[in-house]
């Protein structure tokens, strides 16, 4: 026998404002770690363009 839908209890000024800074938090996380992310990859795009100091650039040997 399919089960009745049941409504959701009635949501709390409290809840509300729960879910509001976690959402927040949330919201100001993802920006710092795309930031963070886009830092280190212009950093990364630094090192490869620049030779290294005092040594050519060496051929690696293929990793297969």
């Amino acid at each position: 026998m399919p089960k009745t839908p049941k409504s959701s209890p009635p949501k709390t000024a409290e809840s509300k404002a729960h879910r509001a800074r976690r959402r927040r938090l949330l919201h100001t996380l993802r920006l710092a770690v795309q930031k963070e992310k886009s830092e280190r990859s212009e950093r990364h795009a630094g090192v490869r363009q620049e030779p290294r100091a005092g040594k050519p650039r060496t051929r690696r040997a293929s990793r297969r």
